[in-house]
């Protein structure tokens, strides 16, 4: 469904642009069509001639490209701008849902082993990598002033206060 809405806007955007510039085009003809041409000495054998229904024809052709034009640009503009906000909406609940599983996985293995967590232990608790996983309990531990031991190898371990 999702492929969907971005091909019909993008269509959309394509169409109103097309039209539009069809429109430009049309205008910018008709401009170059009314100005006078000079023919430099014999100025009194020029006639003025405008070929009306070429006039009318570009005329026709610039108000139809801004009727159909404006109205199918501001459909895929908004068709665009909607997918974007859900898009951004998804992306914000995913991220709500991970910082919520990885405080729930937190909080349950301090619970479980009287407030001490290892980068190692909470990385596979929470299936993130390490240096993720350090960071997260680096964060907690200025959070919760928690406390650091290293141990003999040099593996650290948090201390928090149950």
């Amino acid at each position: 469904m999702k492929t969907a809405e971005k091909l019909a806007a993008g269509w959309l955007l394509t169409l109103g642009f097309t039209f539009l510039t069809a429109s430009v085009s049309a205008v910018v003809e008709r401009n170059t069509m009314l100005k006078p041409i000079s023919t430099g000495e014999n100025e009194e054998l020029v006639r003025e001639y405008i070929n009306r229904d070429a006039l009318s024809l570009l005329n026709a052709t610039a108000t139809q490209g801004i009727i159909f034009g404006f109205p199918t640009m501001i459909l895929g503009s908004w068709l665009g701008w909607g997918l974007y906000l859900q898009s951004k909406n998804q992306k914000k609940a995913l991220q709500q849902q991970l910082s919520d599983r990885l405080q729930s996985t937190f909080y349950q293995m301090i619970q479980n082993s009287d407030g001490r967590i290892t980068v190692l232990g909470f990385a596979m608790q929470s299936q993130l990598p390490a240096t993720v996983a350090r960071q997260y309990l680096d964060e907690k531990a200025k959070e919760f002033s928690a406390n650091f031991k290293v141990s003999d190898e040099g593996s650290v371990s948090y201390h928090f206060d149950v």
